[in-house]
């Protein structure tokens, strides 16, 4: 009788179902899905660059080297790159890792006049003698007599 007393008190507390059991199994199946589905997403995207790489295009290598490639041959998994005029590289294809992307060249800006004073900068005039000093070509010595005469006037 002892035996069967020790039995049953005990079914209450380890023979039954508790949720941390299935904790653990929950867990690793939600660990493995996540890597495989990181694993997929990579791929896709390493396919995308992949038929992105035409001759023509600018690529950066896992070394960083950036160039054009010139040829592709998928039987061999080669591509040959031109680092820069007249010189050729022949890499692997995995150690492509990058389509480099070029913004459109936006529009040069017009060239500014930038005038020999900061008056007009400033929005104040300059005398007149000053304005003929800066018309014509100052050496050196002349600025500096210039920029004195102007220190002057202005204390």
């Amino acid at each position: 009788m002892n035996v069967l007393a020790q039995t049953t008190t005990d079914t209450g507390n380890g023979g039954g179902f508790q949720l941390t059991n299935l904790l653990l199994p929950v867990l690793l199946a939600l660990f493995i899905f996540m890597m495989f589905r990181k694993q997929k997403k990579t791929q896709q995207t390493v396919k995308e660059q992949r038929t992105q790489m035409v001759p023509g295009t600018e690529v950066m290598t896992q070394f960083g080297l950036f160039g054009t490639i010139v040829s592709v041959d998928q039987e061999e998994n080669k591509a040959v790159l031109e680092l820069s005029p007249g010189n050729l590289a022949t890499i692997h294809l995995q150690a492509l890792t990058k389509v480099v992307t070029t913004t459109p060249a936006e529009e040069e800006p017009q060239e500014t006049v930038v005038p020999d004073d900061a008056s007009s900068l400033t929005g104040e005039t300059t005398h007149p003698e000053a304005a003929d000093s800066v018309s014509r070509d100052e050496t050196p010595e002349e600025t500096l007599k210039r920029l004195d005469r102007e220190k002057k006037n202005d204390n």
